[in-house]
């Protein structure tokens, strides 16, 4: 079993930046991630990086302002967001991955307004 506790969520103002965190518990995780769903939009990739290579993986729409990584010691992800937008206002979810079955976080919000 692997259970994830995401934190770092806010209101931040447009331009602004935050980091959220995932720790995670239990062994053998392959990969972990961080998806997110906005209001009345379906779940969506962010990225995602592997926890032994740190090999990452970026939505389309992630590449530049969005930076995800991992410290193997704490077993944790993080997701760096520079320059946020109202766009990217939702409910931020952590995802990892262990021996074919994703396990998810409980989410935390992120909004973006001034």
């Amino acid at each position: 079993q692997v259970q994830l506790v995401e934190s770092g969520g806010g209101l931040v103002q447009p331009g602004g930046s935050l980091r959220l965190s995932c720790a995670a518990s239990g062994s053998s995780i392959y990969a972990m991630g961080w998806y997110r769903r906005a209001p009345g939009n379906q779940l969506e990739l962010v990225a995602t990086i592997t926890v032994t290579s740190g090999i990452t993986n970026y939505a389309d729409s992630a590449e530049g302002r969005f930076t995800i990584s991992r410290d193997i010691a704490k077993k944790t992800v993080y997701l760096q967001i520079d320059s946020l937008n109202p766009g990217d206002t939702a409910v931020y979810y952590c995802n990892a991955r262990r021996l074919g079955i994703e396990f998810w976080g409980q989410g935390t919000q992120v909004t973006v307004s001034s």
